[in-house]
C-alpha cells in the first residue's frame, strides 16, 4: 500500500473514532462546582510507653522532685489522622452526600468547593448498611447537582466520575455501566452499579454521572488487589442514596423492615428438588419464634417468589424489599411450597441495628460427636445419631451428626460437624430414617438436606450417585 493511501486510512479511522466517542467537556465545566473535597480530621491515642508523671498536685513539695527527674518517661500521647474523599452537593442551601465511610468517627470536617472556599461541615446522620452520609454546611445560593434515574442505565451506556483521588481535586474520569444490580458480600441493601470509570482512593462519595448530566450513583467501592484502579468499580444508585438522606435529614435514623427469616439463594439443584420450574427466588430455611414471618404462616423450605406484587429472583432481591418496606405495612407474599404457590399476609417488622450482635452468641454443633457412627457409603458421609443431651442442646427432635463428609457429599457443600434435620422437607429422625428417605430417590436425582452449621440452617443440594 502506498504511503499516501496509508495515511488517508489512518486519518479515516481517527475521524471515525473521534465520531463515535462522546465529549465530556461540556459535562464537566457545568457539573464539577457541584462536586466538593471532603477532608476530616480525627484525634487518636498512642501507645503507652513507660509509666507516667504521677498524679501529684503541682503545690505538694514531690512534684518538683518528680517533673525534675521524670520528664522523659512517655505516657499515651495524642495524634492526629486525616483523609480525604469527594462528595456533592444536592441543595443549593448546602446539603452534601458523601459515603458514611468517609466521614466515620472524624472530629472535624472540612468541605472544599471547587472555587476553593472552604467550610465545616455538620453531620446530620450516617448509615452503615447502605455506606450513606448526608452532610451540612453554613452556606446558601451554592450549584446544586441535577438527579438521574439509575433505573434507565444500560450497560453499555457512558458515565462520568469526579472527584478528588489521592487528593487531587476535580479530576474527571469517564468509562461504561459494566453491569446492574451487582450484590457484594456483606452489602446485601444496595443493587450496585458496575462500571470501569477509574476509581481510586479519595473518589469515595463522589457522583457517578450520565451523560445528561445527572448524578445516577455514588462512587463507593473498588475491587483492588493492590489498592489502585484495576477495571473494577462499584457505585451506590442515586435513588437508594436519596431515600436514606430523606429519612436522615427529616429523622436522623434509617429504618428498615424485616419478617424475621433465614435465606438463601435457589440453585439449579434446588429448585429440581422443590419442582420449582426455574432457580429463581429466596429460599427459607430458618424462621424466627414469634417473627412476623411465623405470625404469617411461613415455613422453612418455602421458596419466596413474589414480595408485595413483585418478583423475587434472588435472596439479595428479597434483603432489599423487605428492608425497604415500612414496619407495620401489610406485604403479600407468594411462596412456592409442595409444588404449588400460595398466598400469604405479613406484617412488616422494624430491623434492629445491633441484630447481627447476636450471631457470635448462637450454639452450633455438639461439641463431642456421637458414638456408634454409620456409614453412608454412596454419599460418601459418615452419620451418627445424636444423643439426648445433644438434641436438648440444640433444641431439635432430631437430626443426624456428620461425622465426616467426602465424595458427592463434600462436593456438595456438606462439612463434618453439620446436622442434618431434613431431606426435602421430611424431617430426619435417626440415621436408619435418613437411609430411607434417601433411598426413595433414583440416582441423579437431586435433593435438598436442610443442615444446622454454627447456629444457622442452609439448605444444601445433593446429587445421589
Amino acid at each position: 500500500m502506498r504511503p499516501y493511501c496509508l495515511a488517508f486510512v489512518l486519518l479515516a479511522l481517527s475521524f471515525a473514532a473521534s465520531a463515535q466517542l462522546p465529549d465530556f467537556t461540556d459535562l464537566a465545566e457545568k457539573q464539577g462546582p457541584a462536586v466538593v473535597n471532603v477532608s476530616t480530621t480525627s484525634t487518636g491515642r498512642a501507645g503507652r510507653g513507660g509509666p507516667r508523671l504521677p498524679n501529684v498536685p503541682e503545690d505538694d513539695p514531690f512534684y518538683e522532685f518528680f517533673r525534675r527527674f521524670m520528664p522523659q518517661i512517655p505516657g499515651p500521647r495524642e495524634f492526629e489522622s486525616q483523609s480525604l474523599g469527594s462528595g456533592f452537593i444536592i441543595s443549593t442551601d448546602g446539603y452534601v452526600l458523601t459515603n458514611a465511610h468517609v466521614v466515620e468517627a472524624a472530629d472535624e470536617i472540612t468541605i472544599k468547593l471547587n472555587d476553593k472556599r472552604e467550610f465545616k461541615a455538620k453531620v446530620i446522620g450516617t448509615d452503615r448498611k447502605t455506606d450513606i452520609a448526608l452532610l451540612k454546611i453554613d452556606a446558601t445560593g451554592l450549584p446544586a447537582v441535577r438527579i438521574g434515574d439509575p433505573t434507565r442505565l444500560k450497560v453499555g451506556e457512558w458515565v462520568v466520575a469526579i472527584g478528588s483521588p489521592f487528593g487531587f481535586e476535580s479530576t474527571v474520569t469517564a468509562g461504561i455501566v459494566s453491569a446492574k444490580g451487582r450484590s457484594l458480600p456483606q452489602e446485601n441493601f444496595v443493587p450496585f452499579i458496575q462500571t470501569d470509570v477509574a476509581v481510586n482512593p479519595g473518589n469515595s462519595g463522589g457522583p457517578l454521572f450520565n451523560l445528561k448530566g445527572e448524578v445516577v450513583g455514588i462512587n463507593s467501592q473498588i475491587y483492588s488487589r493492590t489498592g489502585g484502579f484495576m477495571g473494577l468499580s462499584f457505585a451506590i444508585p442515586i435513588d437508594v442514596a436519596m431515600d436514606i438522606q430523606q429519612q436522615l435529614r427529616t429523622t436522623g435514623k434509617v429504618t428498615r423492615g424485616r419478617i424475621g427469616v433465614g435465606i438463601q439463594p435457589v440453585t439449579k439443584e434446588m429448585a429440581e428438588s422443590f419442582g420449582l420450574p426455574k432457580a429463581a427466588g429466596a429460599l427459607v430455611n430458618a424462621v424466627e419464634a414469634g417473627s412476623p414471618a411465623e405470625k404469617g404462616g411461613l415455613q422453612v423450605s418455602d421458596v419466596i417468589v413474589r414480595f408485595d406484587g413483585k418478583p423475587v429472583n434472588s435472596a439479595d432481591d428479597l434483603v432489599r424489599m423487605v428492608g425497604n418496606t415500612k414496619p407495620g405495612t401489610k406485604a403479600q407474599v407468594q411462596v412456592w411450597r409442595a409444588k404449588s404457590t400460595r398466598d400469604l399476609t405479613v406484617t412488616i417488622g422494624e430491623m434492629s441495628d445491633d441484630r447481627s450482635a447476636s450471631r457470635g452468641q448462637r450454639r452450633g454443633a455438639p461439641s463431642k460427636p456421637a458414638p456408634d457412627a454409620a456409614t453412608v457409603s454412596k454419599l460418601g458421609m459418615t452419620l451418627s445419631d445424636l444423643r439426648e443431651e445433644q438434641l436438648k442442646e440444640l433444641k431439635l427432635s432430631g437430626g443426624v451428626l456428620v461425622e465426616d463428609a467426602s465424595g458427592a457429599a463434600a462436593r456438595s457443600g456438606v462439612r463434618r460437624g453439620d446436622v442434618i434435620v431434613a431431606v426435602n422437607n421430611q424431617s430426619v429422625k435417626s440415621v436408619e430414617h435418613f437411609s430411607q428417605l434417601i433411598g426413595q430417590f433414583e440416582k441423579g436425582r437431586s435433593v435438598a438436606l436442610l443442615v444446622r452449621r454454627a447456629g444457622g440452617a442452609i439448605y444444601i443440594p445433593l446429587r445421589i450417585e
